[in-house]
C-alpha cells in the first residue's frame, strides 16, 4: 500500500517511515512530483491537516495523510500552537522560534508543555478517518540534545531525564505525538 504524506519535511517523513515499517510505503510530496504549498490558515490542528489532506487529494487521487502538529505550552495560553513552525515570523529557523519561546518563559514557573499532532487520513473513495497524539514535557531553560528538530532540544521529559534532542530516533519514536497519532491511523488502515 502506497500512503502520500503531505509534506517534504524531511524530519517528520524519517519519522512517519519508521513507524509505518512494512505496512505501507510513504511517498513525500515530491516524490509524487507535486508542488503545491497548502496554505495552513486554519486556528486548529484539526482544520490545517484536513484542509491539507483534501487539498493534495484532489491532485495525486491517492491515499493521503496529512498532519499539523506543534508545540502547546500552558503558561502561553497553548502558544505557539499552531503557528509553532512560523513562532518567530513567516521564515523563522529552528533556533529562533526555540529562542523566542524561551523568551517568552523567562519569568515562568509553569514550563508545562505538549507536543500535539492530528492527523487526518483520506482514502481514495474520500473515507476520512482523523487520529491525534499527544507526549507531555517541560520546556527546559536551554537547548540540550543534537537529534530531532524544532522544539526538541527543549522539550524535556521527566520520566526519561532527557529532551526530545537527546533520544535516539528509536527512543523518540516510541513516545512522540506523532508516533501515538500514526499508531492509531495505522490501526485503521490493517
Amino acid at each position: 500500500m502506497k500512503i502520500i504524506a503531505a509534506t517534504n519535511n524531511k524530519g517528520k517523513l524519517k519519522e512517519m517511515r519508521a513507524i509505518f515499517g512494512d505496512l505501507a510505503t510513504v511517498v513525500s510530496l515530491s516524490d509524487m512530483g507535486v508542488n503545491i504549498d497548502v496554505v495552513e490558515d486554519g486556528d486548529t490542528f484539526l482544520h490545517n491537516a484536513r484542509k491539507k489532506a483534501r487539498e493534495i487529494q484532489a491532485v495525486t487521487g491517492g491515499i493521503v495523510f496529512a498532519d499539523d502538529s506543534g508545540l502547546t505550552v500552558d503558561a502561553l495560553n497553548g502558544a505557539p500552537g499552531v503557528y509553532s513552525a512560523r513562532f518567530a515570523g513567516e521564515n523563522a529557523t529552528d533556533e529562533e522560534n526555540v529562542e523566542k519561546l524561551l523568551l517568552q518563559l523567562k519569568d515562568k514557573e509553569d514550563r508545562t508543555g505538549h507536543f500535539v499532532c492530528t492527523i487526518v487520513l483520506l482514502k481514495e473513495d474520500g473515507t476520512e478517518y482523523v487520529a491525534e497524539g499527544a507526549c507531555s514535557g517541560v520546556i527546559a531553560e536551554e537547548p540540550h540534545g543534537e537529534n530531532g528538530f524544532g522544539y526538541d532540544p527543549v522539550f524535556y521529559i521527566p520520566e526519561l531525564g532527557k529532551t526530545m534532542a537527546e533520544l535516539s530516533p528509536e527512543e523518540k519514536n516510541q513516545i512522540s505525538h506523532r508516533r501515538k497519532a500514526l499508531d492509531k491511523i495505522k490501526e485503521f488502515l490493517k
